[in-house]
């Protein structure tokens, strides 16, 4: 079997769009929470969101280029072209046909498809763009990715809701792990702070509406939690073989070791009460790396600040760890950057590895008082140091799936 290792990293979020301004960020505990002002949102009952400032596509690729490619598409390729640059790989010198993507989105191009319906119902059929379709579709990241890289091995665009990142990073690894490529690009995008999408969350009461203080609306394992917050962007990860990676001299800035995956087998939107399939998961994922509950240094949870979802957690560590679950800080990036959906697994994954590599756990901020059950060491408010050697890094989402990643300090 072939180590698998990360030699690049992008970045797009509401804490920015570039790997030090989003790690300095988030290790200050700062929140990318804010009015929503891409939309008029005074009637929703949810008025905030984490949004993606200052990502000009027009002035990056051109307004012909741009004007082709649905938002959550720009913000993935924007982010894997980051990842290309970090990695230092040179295209002319790569094998296309051992190089591939897995980028998915939850919600694919929601802006796209609501504005076509809008030109069919008001101006007729024929003003419908002919690119509404490769527009909107899911995989047109990974389309557009592979087209920029000249990839012409696997691509996959999951669609496991908000596991999606996790999902993806976790397949690449197995098909690199067992041979058949060398190097994937592997995350997920996502671009839905949308009427349509706001609407439907908030009906369905998933949102927080602490709309008076959007910094500190965010709030996993805290007592006060009412909800999670929308948020945007896009987290790529470039996943060699440690072999080619060394082949060329490259920088590793991590290592993944396991994965694993589950289904709750139990509802549409609510996790299992006891938190079954993420238990289920991360044994897995520790099996696959070949280690103990207690070799576990850290995790990053996946705590999108709903009452039901952060005490299922806090419960499947708990069966997970044992007497060890007191021991490992629990950090909740969502605290400061709202939840990316589709993206999330890809900006968390980045994040815990620059944990292991520097030492450093954000804080889950505005954690005042933890809700009940929620008992374990959150990190609360004030980043942490110390020696991290593993991370486990957890990503559900609705409909029961469940996907763990375990990354690793990189050792020669």
């Amino acid at each position: 079997m072939e180590r698998v290792v990360i030699t690049g990293m992008g970045i797009v979020s509401p804490l920015g769009n570039e790997l030090d301004t989003f790690w300095n960020k988030l290790k200050a505990g700062e929140s990318g929470i804010s009015s929503i002002d891409s939309f008029d949102a005074s009637e929703y009952k949810t008025q905030i969101a984490g949004l993606v400032k200052n990502l000009d596509a027009e002035e990056r690729w051109g307004r012909k280029e741009a004007r082709k490619m649905d938002r959550f598409t720009q913000f993935g390729l924007y982010a894997a072209e980051q990842a290309l640059e970090h990695s230092g790989l040179d295209l002319d010198k790569l094998d296309r046909e051992r190089l591939g993507v897995y980028v998915g989105s939850g919600i694919g191009g929601i802006e796209t498809l609501v504005h076509n319906v809008d030109l069919l119902r008001d101006r007729g059929k024929g003003r419908v763009s002919p690119t509404m379709v490769p527009m909107m579709i899911s995989n047109m990241a990974a389309a557009q990715i592979s087209i920029r890289l000249g990839s012409m091995g696997p691509s996959l665009s999951p669609v496991t809701a908000c596991s999606i990142g996790n999902t993806a990073i976790g397949e690449a690894f197995r098909l690199i792990r067992t041979g058949e490529a060398d190097v994937i690009f592997a995350g997920g995008t996502e671009a839905a702070v949308h009427p349509l999408a706001l609407a439907g969350f908030g009906n369905a009461t998933a949102l927080s509406v602490r709309n008076h203080a959007p910094q500190q609306a965010s709030r996993p394992f805290d007592a006060g939690r009412d909800g999670f917050i929308m948020s945007e962007g896009a987290g790529i990860l470039v996943l060699e073989s440690l072999a080619h990676a060394k082949n060329r001299g490259a920088t590793i800035y991590g290592e993944v070791i396991g994965y694993g995956a589950s289904s709750d087998a139990y509802h549409m939107v609510a996790p299992h009460p006891e938190g079954t399939g993420a238990y289920i998961a991360m044994k897995t994922a520790l099996k696959t790396a070949g280690i103990q509950p207690d070799h576990i240094d850290v995790i990053s949870a996946h705590a999108t600040s709903t009452e039901a979802g952060d005490l299922a957690e806090t419960k499947a560590i708990h069966r997970l760890l044992g007497d060890h679950a007191y021991s490992v800080p629990v950090t909740a990036n969502k605290s400061m950057l709202g939840h990316m959906l589709g993206a999330s697994g890809g900006a968390e994954a980045i994040a815990l590895v620059q944990t292991l590599r520097e030492g450093v756990v954000p804080p889950t901020i505005n954690l005042d008082h933890p809700g009940e059950g929620c008992d374990l060491d959150y990190v609360p408010n004030q980043a942490r140091l110390g020696h991290f050697q593993i991370g486990l890094s957890n990503s559900f989402g609705f409909g029961g799936h469940n996907a763990v990643i375990v990354l690793k300090r990189f050792d020669e």
